[in-house]
């Protein structure tokens, strides 16, 4: 169960908006649930993230295994030739971005919540990288598109998490701005 569906179990919920499942009634939980709400959820988005890392990274070594085979494509001069094992690191480096984003401190780790373990070691095994070389472009193709369908649904838990964080934030700090949370009260030792 995730952070928002206890949430929803133990607090209430709000009518269903288009495209979005039930989320909480963020104005009906206290503040001690709230901050536990937004740091259950960020537990679970960082989780999400790790999952998607590792999609990325499988559908990067296919690519490169479809590149690499003649006819594909042309080749890339500033991609090093040689065996899938050797080019690796270059594969799984990302480029710096280039869009602007808010800053947001990452810690990448092994999922911490057993479904996401779970579904952590089920991706591992979906696509076998040992021998890429023996599979048909066909088999390398269906299984992209599989971790591609993974990863937007994965992609849409994670924004889902991210709004139900910032939506806790935005509770919470009016709640302080409005007088109804006393900066005094936290404090003194009131929990986080």
């Amino acid at each position: 169960m995730d952070a928002i569906s206890a949430a929803q179990d133990r607090y209430g919920r709000l009518p269903e908006g288009p495209g979005a499942g039930p989320e909480p009634d963020l104005g009906r939980l206290g503040l001690d649930q709230l901050r536990i709400l937004r740091r259950e959820t960020l537990e679970q988005e960082a989780d999400l993230s790790y999952l998607r890392r590792l999609l990325h990274g499988r559908m990067d070594i296919l690519l490169a295994e479809l590149d690499r085979r003649p006819g594909a494509r042309p080749a890339d001069p500033t991609e090093p030739a040689g065996a899938l094992l050797e080019r690796l690191p270059a594969i799984l480096t990302d480029t710096p971005s280039t869009v602007r984003r808010s800053a947001r401190h990452v810690t990448l780790g092994p999922p911490r919540g057993q479904q996401s373990q779970l579904e952590a070691d089920a991706l591992m095994g979906d696509v076998q990288l040992a021998d890429l070389a023996a599979h048909p472009a066909e088999e390398l193709l269906a299984a992209l598109e599989r971790l591609r369908s993974h990863e937007r649904e994965v992609s849409g838990r994670r924004q889902r998490l991210l709004r139900t964080a910032d939506g806790c934030n935005a509770e919470i700090t009016r709640r302080y701005r409005d007088g109804e949370a006393r900066v005094d009260d936290l404090l003194a030792g009131g929990p986080l």
